[in-house]
């Protein structure tokens, strides 16, 4: 997968792409506005990169990404900061603390919910499960089966969170474990297909807890272009429905703007990915009118 420039930094350090098809337009004055914050392969970069990095200097960093997600709260309380997955490895603060540093940090920057990447079984699932006391958020994985596990109860397969009367469900999907990661490493483990599991969440989701939006947390990777056959965030969203949203990782892809793909019954569906070791923070905006999506804009926020 190549890597695709990013558009160039604004003075807000924002660029805002009007994400037109999503549905009817509304007057934002009176709509109730959710905003998604989202970062993907972090891979325990704390700081921001040095001044010779190249096209990264200077960029990146926990700090600067603590200082644009409080401004975005303080603009919109409405909203959520999600992460898809391999938060550890890339570092020495990993190889050092385990990943306890980057839990701890996350904490601080209140993220609402995390999935879990490939790279987050790089210690094994044991020393996955000896950092959770140091998260201060849950961690969702609808299609990994860890019944068998230490994990065992503490990774939710979807989380429901409501803003000013918005509903909104949020589901994790991991990759395939087998071939990607040292058996060892994630023991018993079960991996469930991505496809179906989708289609039952979004249901429950939609049908059951009643959720006005539907946020696919996944770590599936956003295309494979020489392969039919896996999974990945495109694939996922043709073959399902109720989905509004896919916030992607793994493949550290580089999206100039949020891709629009079309779901399974015609309707719009956005999927977006903001490369890695949060150089860049996603940024969603969906507008409601009585509880009903009518309007979505996508910008990124560099670090």
């Amino acid at each position: 997968m190549k890597r695709r420039n990013f558009i160039q930094k604004t003075a807000a350090s924002t660029a805002l792409l009007s994400m037109t098809g999503i549905g009817l337009s509304c007057s934002r004055t009176s709509a109730t506005k959710i905003t998604i914050l989202h970062t993907n392969d972090v891979h325990s970069h704390v700081e921001e990169f040095g001044p010779n990095a190249g096209t990264n200097s200077n960029k990146g960093g926990v700090a600067k990404r603590a200082a644009l997600v409080e401004s975005v709260r303080k603009e919109n309380p409405n909203t959520l900061l999600l992460d898809a997955g391999d938060i550890f490895q890339g570092t020495p603060y990993f190889n050092f603390y385990g990943g306890e540093l980057e839990f701890k940090l996350m904490s601080l920057l209140k993220y609402d919910v995390a999935t879990i990447g490939n790279h987050d079984f790089d210690n094994g699932i044991n020393g996955l499960y000896a950092q959770l006391p140091h998260a201060k958020f849950d961690f969702i994985s609808a299609n990994y089966d860890f019944s068998n596990t230490v994990m065992d109860t503490h990774v939710k397969p979807y989380k429901t969170f409501v803003k000013e009367g918005v509903k909104i469900g949020v589901f994790g999907l991991g990759i395939e474990l087998n071939g990607l990661v040292n058996k060892e490493a994630y023991k018993e483990t079960k991996y469930l297909d991505p496809v179906e599991i989708a289609q039952d969440m979004s249901r429950i989701l939609k049908t059951e807890e009643q959720c006005d939006l539907i946020i696919c947390l996944s770590h599936l990777g956003y295309d494979y272009e020489t392969s039919t056959s896996k999974i990945s965030d495109l694939r996922l969203a043709k073959a399902t429905q109720d989905i509004d949203l896919i916030i992607g990782g793994h493949t550290h892809t580089f999206l100039d703007e949020p891709t629009i793909e079309t779901n399974a019954v015609g309707k719009k569906v956005i999927v977006n990915q903001v490369g890695c070791y949060g150089l860049y923070l996603g940024k969603i905006d969906f507008y409601f009118e009585a509880n009903q999506l009518k309007e979505s804009d996508g910008s990124k926020l560099a670090v």
